[in-house]
């Protein structure tokens, strides 16, 4: 339900009742929210334990048998979680059960951790990369110390958790199957809508109204359709159901449908047929709901007899030749098939009848929407304080407290244009005259501020229905300041670095289900401004959805913590690191403090279950040797460092690193020898001043797990490793400001993984077909790209062969050509790309015609010419001469002018 329908629409927000302690408060509220992490723990620790590498170090260490147990015990506990998380809210032991099973289950996450690092360790010896030396001091023939401190862990764990399964025993919880990657919710009761509407009560939304009821009133071709669904989607609390009332209750809508139907859908109307006799109902009271409580009664109990058959034949009579107006607010199913359904019930109305669909995701307005969907955006800062000013004062009042109005203004900027959050700070400021208490709500985080029916309960809604392993992902995001500007490259290798994306039965890659993750959250609007750059992605979240996250956090961090570091005074920000123990994440954000060798070894010496360091900015000359003993770390960044020169030996002793990241070192001088060992490294991006990487030897092309390569500012770099097609998991090659880079070796052509590759302002760079039979040189390409971007490089003056054939030629979907100012043609073998979806061309000016076969690219969506004088001229709508092999695209951008294409004309 959208949150702003909380009140009947007719009455005014009165001061609010505010319990002693509002933070007490809000911790009782939204203890809930954050031991629903339980479920999604226990998943990944028993997936820890079924892993194979685990099976098998644990069989050489003798501890099998605890692993077997400790497996038993924690898949007794799992299958009551379920159970325990939905019965929390009405107990407080239960509260606190889940809380010691989280505490116990981060615990083992980190038992697991050692022995999976061991695992790894051992693989890398038996490849011989480790020194014979080291290799005997913890080989198999002495394993008395890792057996015995490894069984003592094992065996405590067991105990406490085996305690915790007793315990559940006092709570009567009932045991439910376990069905491995099957969606987890946790469902919560919503509040029911109504349709009456109270106009004056509501602000700002007139204009988005008008778009709607143009879309309602008729029009030729929309009178032959049978029936069209208008989406209207936005976050919980922008006024969604407000909207729906103003439409619904518009006197053109009244005049205009025989019959209006309104539907408040919850979560118990997933099956057709309770929906269907909601409808019903609705249909029979009419738009204005004249029915007495007894005839309402009737048509209830009426209804509960029929069989489905007799409710869709009741359905179609109502309707019959009728043009109908039906609101479904508050939906949040998305599956398609009972949609489709339940849309076959409404065709015997009569033509232009419409269904309006209020939803908070954005897969419910894909799915149900025949118009485009119309998303909420926030009001504007002037309708915002008049709407404020409505609910803080009596009629007229505010005229009497200018400075009061002032401090308003102030609040109203913290509420993000959601009429919700102006309607609730308004009200909970009612009747209050006093400077202090206005001040103390503008200097103070919502979520510090809330009583029970406010902002983040509407906002809960949303994240109630999250699946359980979305829930730790969103929370996470709010140890970034506010406004922050997400990349979904950092976003996913952070996730994954925290143990938030696990590997799924499909044997999908972390980072597409990272992608996945990322996609989900956008489509239910906790994340928005989503620039799509197809290899990059950058979107924000809304600061109300960030108060969310950091109020669930504030609960959720007692047992670990994700840390970042604001304070702008160095000693204060070591101080308070200093203090902390159960650290899971460092993060430094950008413009803040520098971190300093003092900060790396603190980090080192004190939380040795660190999983994230971002070290970036750093000003030391030296990374601490120390950094080698956090075996737990998985992600370690110290980019933008300009006086480090070089990298510890040590760094290559961290086996379970997954992203290493010191691009803008412009002074490391080189890479330490062992980089190969780093055996489980997925994204590598790398400064230096070397020439050349070392032909032999432990480097780069050992790197076997890498998915993400980015080579950035080497200034001296004149060709890249060899061992290039080792790489065989590579998807994506990013290279950048290499201004000494000639190309790249034949090699990258038969990388099978690949699937983006970037070059950008590379002044030497210019592509060399290798020599030979083209016809077995074509053949042998083994790469699948699918985007491909080409941007300030002075020497380029053609496309490759490789890329544009062979398998990548079914595979492209994406190609950028810019500022290319050599460039002359694009090839021929252009129109081989059958799967091409966008072709971007910018600011190269001595390409002046496009190929020939451009008119078999059927499946191109997206053309864009930019700066590129003859070539816009020749493709000039039906003038041009090079019109007829683009006017089939659907969206054409020539110098920023969007152009019709003949096919949509």
């Amino acid at each position: 339900m959208d949150a702003v329908a909380l009140l009947h629409p007719s009455q005014t927000l009165k001061k609010p009742v505010l319990l002693s302690d509002p933070l007490l408060a809000l911790s009782s509220l939204l203890q809930s929210m954050a031991e629903s992490f339980a479920f999604d723990l226990a998943n990944k620790v028993l997936g820890k334990i079924a892993s194979l590498a685990l099976q098998e170090v644990a069989l050489a260490w003798g501890v099998t048998a605890d692993l077997h147990g400790l497996k038993d015990t924690l898949s007794v506990i799992q299958a009551v979680i379920s159970d325990a998380e939905e019965q929390q809210s009405n107990s407080r032991q239960i509260t606190d059960w889940l809380r010691k099973l989280k505490k116990a289950l981060y615990e083992a996450e980190d038992v697991l951790d050692d022995f999976e690092y061991e695992a790894l360790r051992r693989k890398v010896a038996k490849a011989g990369s480790i020194t014979k030396q080291v290799h005997s001091c913890f080989s198999t023939s002495n394993p008395l110390p890792f057996r015995f401190k490894m069984g003592r862990k094992m065996k405590n764990l067991k105990e406490r958790l085996d305690k915790i399964a007793a315990d559940k025993s006092k709570f009567n919880l009932t045991e439910r199957a376990v069905v491995v990657d099957t969606t987890h919710v946790v469902h919560r009761k919503r509040e029911m809508t109504h349709s009456y509407v109270d106009v004056s009560n509501i602000i700002g939304r007139e204009q988005d109204k008008e778009n709607i009821v143009s879309i309602l009133m008729p029009s030729s071709s929309d009178e032959q359709e049978n029936v069209s669904v208008i989406p209207i989607i936005g976050i919980g609390g922008m006024g969604k159901t407000a909207l729906a009332k103003l439409v619904y209750n518009d006197g053109r809508v009244v005049k205009h449908f025989d019959k209006r139907m309104w539907v408040c859908v919850s979560d118990e109307d997933n099956e057709i047929e309770t929906l269907t006799k909601k409808i019903l109902i609705s249909a029979t009271m009419g738009g204005t709901g004249t029915l007495s409580m007894d005839q309402f009664q009737n048509v209830r109990f009426s209804l509960a007899e029929f069989s489905m058959d007799e409710l869709q034949t009741q359905l179609r009579n109502a309707l019959d030749d009728k043009r109908y107006l039906l609101v479904l607010d508050d939906v949040w199913n998305s599956d398609r098939e009972k949609w489709l359904k339940l849309k076959e019930l409404f065709m015997g109305g009569a033509g232009g009848s419409k269904i309006v669909v209020t939803t908070r995701k954005k897969s419910v307005a894909s799915v149900l929407g025949t118009f485009p969907a119309q998303e909420l955006k926030g009001l504007p800062d002037e309708d915002c304080q008049s709407l404020f000013l409505k609910c803080a004062f009596k009629d007229g009042q505010g005229k009497q407290y200018p400075n009061l109005v002032k401090i308003g203004n102030e609040i109203v900027k913290k509420c993000g244009g959601v009429p919700l959050a102006v309607r609730s700070l308004g009200g909970l400021l009612y009747s209050k005259l006093e400077e202090r208490d206005w001040e103390l709500v503008r200097d103070n985080e919502i979520w510090t501020l809330e009583e029970d029916n406010g902002i983040l309960p509407a906002l809960k809604l949303s994240y109630d229905e999250l699946p359980s392993h979305l829930k730790p992902c969103f929370v996470f995001c709010s140890m970034f300041p506010k406004d922050f500007r997400f990349t979904n490259i950092e976003l996913i290798q952070l996730w994954m670095a925290r143990g938030l994306i696990q590997p799924s039965s499909h044997n999908q890659e972390l980072e597409d289900i990272g992608n996945q993750c990322i996609i989900e959250l956008c489509s239910r609007s906790f994340f928005q401004d989503v620039q799509d750059g197809k290899v990059f992605v950058w979107f924000k979240m809304h600061d109300l959805v960030h108060d969310l996250a950091l109020s669930i956090k504030k609960i959720e961090s007692k047992e670990v913590e994700d840390l970042s570091i604001t304070d702008n005074v160095p000693e204060q920000s070591l101080a308070l690191l200093q203090k902390k123990n159960n650290i899971r994440t460092i993060w430094f954000p950008y413009s803040q403090i520098t971190p300093t060798a003092e900060y790396a070894g603190t980090c080192s010496s004190r939380f040795k279950y660190l999983r994230v360091l971002d070290l970036r900015g750093t000003d030391f000359e030296e990374l601490p040797s120390s950094i080698g003993n956090m075996k737990h770390l998985r992600y370690l960044a110290i980019y933008e460092n300009k006086r480090i020169k070089k990298l510890p030996a040590s760094i290559c002793k961290l086996y379970l690193l997954q992203t290493l990241l010191f691009t803008a070192c412009t002074e490391l001088e080189e890479l330490p020898r062992d980089m190969g060992n780093l055996i489980s490294l997925r994204s590598l991006e790398i400064t230096t001043k070397q020439r050349a990487w070392p032909r032999k030897g432990n480097g780069l092309a050992c790197l076997i797990s890498l998915r993400w390569l980015s080579i950035e500012e080497c200034n001296h770099v004149e060709f890249m490793f060899e061992g290039l097609q080792n790489l065989t998991a590579l998807r994506s090659l990013m290279i950048r400001r290499c201004p000494s880079l000639v190309s790249l070796p034949p090699s990258v052509k038969h990388l099978p993984a690949l699937e983006a590759l970037i070059i950008f302002d590379c002044e030497m760079f210019n592509f060399m077909d290798e020599d030979g039979d083209e016809e077995n040189d074509i053949q042998g390409i083994g790469c699948r790209l699918r985007s491909l971007i080409f941007v300030d490089l002075p020497k380029l003056e053609a496309l490759p062969r490789w890329p544009i054939q062979g398998l990548a030629a079914s595979t492209l979907h994406f190609l950028r050509i810019g500022r290319c100012h050599k460039f002359k043609a694009l090839p021929e073998s252009l129109e081989n790309l059958t799967s091409l979806q966008e072709l971007q061309i910018d600011d190269c000016p001595q390409l002046s015609t496009l190929s020939g076969g451009m008119h078999r690219l059927t499946t191109l969506k997206v053309l864009s010419i930019r700066d590129c004088p003859e070539l816009s001229k020749r493709c000039k709508p039906e003038i041009g001469e090079d019109w007829h092999k683009i006017a089939h695209v659907p969206e054409i951008s020539i110098d920023g002018e969007a152009i019709k294409s003949t096919t949509n004309n």
